[in-house]
């Protein structure tokens, strides 16, 4: 296997220990186990005694070359618990099933991994992989969400066949997915020091009276994960948001607004600040013309007419007052979806748009993944796979930064040959 964007080992010195728990993907850590080793590592294994009924322990000795860890009681394995967590430069659980996740979040050590985790001071990496609907359960996400509050990076399953049968999200992540969350741990980018980066997210609540209002179904996850990625990678980060379920990221400046007009205020205000702009928020493209004072009564009414008047075009109107900012947008759209995207990347003089089917099956509003094409004002595509959005969010920067570099480049060119 190919680990794309690789140049030589990565991880050469880091002492990493790989939990493997319960579940049918175990086997698939005996490939990362192996990615590891190349990329450099020394790879501690400890397996849950579950996991054990999957893959034999001896498989993991004799590839990592160290005895496999499996009981926090075994003579051998004396305070095991804090050795390998005090030597460690990364923890990585890959499969982590439900129940793995669950007594993280819940602070519980009932056996040598479990308790470990309570140890550790080191990044934790976690790669969730489940059947059924198991990962959408309320409780899951639920201590999902604690886990990520915490600083636990989350790699997100993918959807496909599941052992079951079914078709659905829960399937471990690629090997090249979990590779690039332990490097961006081990080794963060700061690639967008230096930089100012405004991003929107979410929707607007439009008024039709003081209860009821006209909005759309983002949740704003795509424009969240864009500010946490660019706050990662060095940037400044300014996050303009409509009204969300999410929680707010830490160390990023975030300001709540409800309608497009309160959005529209907050952007402009900060676009002078700003050296690029991400506009990921479906803002509402109408507005009811007179909202009501009071709520609207049922009563001998046998039908209600909604006067809509145009909400301010916010992307066209910050593109037409920028000075050297780089501005990207999105497109979301359910058909003509190349076409469309490169209309709107032309008519509001945009530098990139990210193009996505919000139809698309396990992508879209709502979802944790996506996939999108990237249109530049050159016509240049380029068409992505369906990923977690936080992976998306780090392949629009990446793209984005290479727009800098050229701009850059174009501009020192033109001071150049200005100074013949």
């Amino acid at each position: 296997m190919t680990i794309s964007g690789s140049i030589g080992p990565t991880l050469v010195g880091k002492q990493i220990v790989l939990g493997v728990t319960g579940s049918i993907a175990a086997y698939k850590a005996i490939a990362l186990l192996r990615t590891l080793l190349r990329e450099g590592a020394t790879v501690q294994v400890v397996m849950t005694q579950s996991a054990t009924k999957f893959v034999t322990p001896l498989t993991f000795e004799v590839l990592s070359g160290h005895p496999v860890s499996t009981d926090v009681f075994e003579a051998h394995q004396e305070m095991k618990h804090l050795s390998l967590s005090e030597q460690a430069d990364a923890i990585v659980i890959a499969p982590a099933t439900a129940n793995c996740l669950a007594k993280s979040a819940l602070g519980l050590g009932d056996d040598l991994l479990s308790t470990m985790l309570l140890t550790a001071q080191c990044p934790l990496i976690v790669a969730p992989a489940m059947d059924g609907g198991m990962w959408t359960h309320p409780s899951v996400t639920e201590h999902v969400a604690k886990l990520r509050a915490r600083g636990t990076i989350v790699v997100d399953p993918e959807v496909g066949p599941l052992a079951s049968g079914r078709i659905g999200q829960g399937r471990l992540a690629e090997e090249a997915t979990i590779l690039e969350a332990i490097q961006a741990a081990l080794a963060p980018r700061r690639d967008w020091q230096g930089h100012r980066i405004l991003v929107s997210a979410g929707p607007t609540q439009e008024a039709i009276d003081p209860v009821r209002f006209i909005s759309n179904r983002s949740s704003g996850k795509m424009g969240y994960a864009i500010a946490e990625a660019a706050q990662a990678r060095g940037a400044q980060v300014v996050l303009v948001t409509g009204p969300t379920a999410l929680q707010q990221p830490k160390g990023i400046e975030v300001v709540s607004v409800a309608t497009a007009e309160e959005m529209m205020k907050a952007l402009s205000s900060r676009l002078a600040w700003s050296t690029t702009v991400i506009m990921a928020a479906a803002v509402a493209d109408f507005r009811p013309a007179n909202p009501a004072l009071q709520k609207l009564k049922k009563q001998g009414r046998t039908g209600q007419t909604l006067e809509l008047e145009r909400t301010t075009d916010i992307l066209a109107s910050l593109s037409a007052q920028r000075t050297t900012q780089l501005m990207v947008g999105f497109a979301a759209e359910t058909s003509d979806l190349i076409a469309h995207a490169k209309r709107k990347l032309t008519e509001k003089g945009l530098d990139l748009i990210v193009a996505n089917d919000v139809t698309a099956l396990g992508g879209g509003f709502g979802s944790d993944q996506n996939t999108a094409t990237l249109i530049d004002r050159e016509g240049v595509l380029t068409e992505l796979p369906m990923m977690p959005k936080r992976a998306l969010a780090d392949a629009i920067l990446n793209r984005a930064q290479e727009l800098l570099r050229v701009r850059q480049s174009n501009q020192t060119s033109k001071l150049v040959r200005g100074r013949r």
